[in-house]
């Protein structure tokens, strides 16, 4: 076995031991051979140094022992043993414990994988049957689900039709209601639409008069005689609105069961071949969920039941409307003259008003007018005063530029600043009766938008109580159809 680093001993196997005399060396060729290290040494980390001394065959292939130049010329290099001189790194004994080490190493190993290939397969078996039980619970679970909601969803359909058609009937009886109203109630319509009509009234004329009061009384009159069937169509509108709601509620609760059907019966025929499989990372740690089984099907419950009262309510109702349809109402047409009287008075009222006004209000632009004339000439004397405000101002700005001592504060100077101060009081005073007649136009402006305002207000007045309430109310028929 040869050492890592070591010559190959084929070189030197047949070496002759007689040693080799040399030539003495010359200066030059001594230089070039001087400080040559004679021998290869090993690292250290190998425990022990191991030192080769090579025979000196030829001057170029190996180096020569370091030889003291004073030595005789004619001396030759010690003979070289044919044993090898090398330590061995390692022992037989060495070699085999690390075959025997690696053996078992080996062995171990494969006992190992093999181990963990037969833990891996009953693993993978395990898994296998562990998912696809898993998985056929959950399978299970859905299809039972799916019936649920299958059952709980003809439920909500029986109970909203029979809803729709109690809604239906009950319509049908508020419209044939409100029609027989309608037939007794046309002296009452006229009444309201006079009272609406007066509403729209504006300002000081929106006053509680005696047609107002006389249009209520006749209001009231009417009403006595139908007052429990209004009571019922108000009745039977809030049921309307109460089988709305529970129908509403029905309808909700059906679209989510469809829904929910739908996504759940897809759920259940979902297989691990289907298309549209997907990975939804961290979707089993999101809880969106809003009740249980019991809460769940308690609200389905819920809603059935109150639909069924409110079905019943309705029900009841019908009956009473039914037999309410038989009363009559009578005597209505005695108010109906009062009223008219009233509107006659309250329309000659109205109509000196606004005569008055009219004449308060053709004074009041001829003022205005005056007004705006005297605001203009005050305006233009303002004007007027600007330009000899000017030239005194820049006469003084001229003066200004006077070199040296000729700024002298002389009479052309005191004259210029006394003219400026007159001209600017003579503007002043101007200006404050400017302000002051502006004011007073404003005055003239404001109370004649308040006339204006006042005689809109009458004309609407005139317009609502003669033409829309006394025009509606002379055309209307006395022969009223009573049922």
């Amino acid at each position: 076995m040869e050492l890592l680093g070591a010559p190959s001993a084929g070189k030197y196997a047949n070496l002759r031991s007689t040693p080799i005399s040399f030539p003495p060396a010359t200066s030059t060729k001594a230089s070039g051979y001087k400080n040559r290290i004679p021998y290869y040494s090993f690292p250290q980390s190998c425990g022990h140094r191991l030192y080769y001394k090579p025979p000196a065959i030829s001057p170029v292939l190996a180096s020569f022992p370091k030889i003291s130049q004073e030595s005789a010329p004619s001396q030759g290099l010690p003979s070289i043993s044919t044993k090898r001189s090398l330590f061995n790194r390692y022992t037989v004994e060495d070699w085999y414990r690390s075959n025997l080490t690696n053996c078992r190493e080996s062995e171990t190993s494969w006992r190992n994988a093999e181990r963990l290939r037969v833990d891996s397969s009953r693993l993978i078996q395990d898994r296998y049957q562990q998912t696809r039980k898993t998985q056929a619970e959950s399978t299970k679970n859905l299809g039972e689900r799916v019936k649920d909601i299958e059952f709980w969803k003809s439920e909500l359909s029986h109970e909203l039709d029979e809803m729709i058609k109690e809604t239906k009937a009950l319509a049908g009886w508020k419209e044939e209601l409100e029609k027989t109203l309608a037939d007794t109630e046309v002296h009452l319509r006229i009444a309201q639409e006079c009272l609406f009509h007066r509403e729209k009234r504006m300002g000081i004329d929106l006053v509680y008069d005696d047609v107002e009061e006389q249009l209520l009384t006749e209001v009231d009159v009417v009403r006595s005689c139908q007052e429990t069937m209004q009571q019922y169509v108000d009745k039977a509108k809030a049921q309307l609105a109460s089988n709305r709601e529970a129908q509403h509620k029905l309808e909700r609760d059906l679209a989510d069961k469809r829904v929910a059907h739908r996504i759940d019966d897809k759920c259940y025929r979902l297989r691990n071949t289907s298309n549209g499989i997907n990975y939804y990372q961290g979707v089993e740690r999101i809880d969106a969920t809003v009740s249980e089984p019991e809460s769940w099907a308690m609200f389905t419950d819920n809603n059935i039941l109150h639909c069924q009262r409110e079905r019943a309510t309705s029900t009841k109702l019908r009956d009473k409307i039914r037999s309410l349809l038989s009363m009559l109402a009578d005597k209505m047409s005695s108010q109906f003259n009062e009223v008219n009287v009233a509107f006659t008075n309250r329309i000659i009222e109205t109509g000196d008003a606004k005569g008055k006004i009219q004449t308060h209000l053709a004074k009041t632009l001829q003022e205005i007018f005056q007004t705006e004339m005297n605001l203009e000439a005050i305006r233009e004397a303002i004007r007027e005063k600007e330009p000899l405000l000017k030239v005194a101002q820049t006469r003084l700005d001229e003066r200004r530029r006077r070199p040296n001592w000729e700024l002298c504060r002389d009479a052309a100077q005191l004259g210029l600043v006394n003219e400026v101060h007159k001209i600017h009081e003579m503007i002043q005073s101007l200006q404050q009766h400017l302000q002051e007649n502006e004011d007073a136009l404003q005055m003239l402006l404001r109370a004649k938008s308040l006339l204006q305002n006042d005689l809109d207000v009458k004309a609407n007045s005139l317009f609502i109580d003669q033409e829309k309430c006394m025009g509606m109310r002379n055309t209307f028929t006395r022969n009223i159809r009573l049922l």
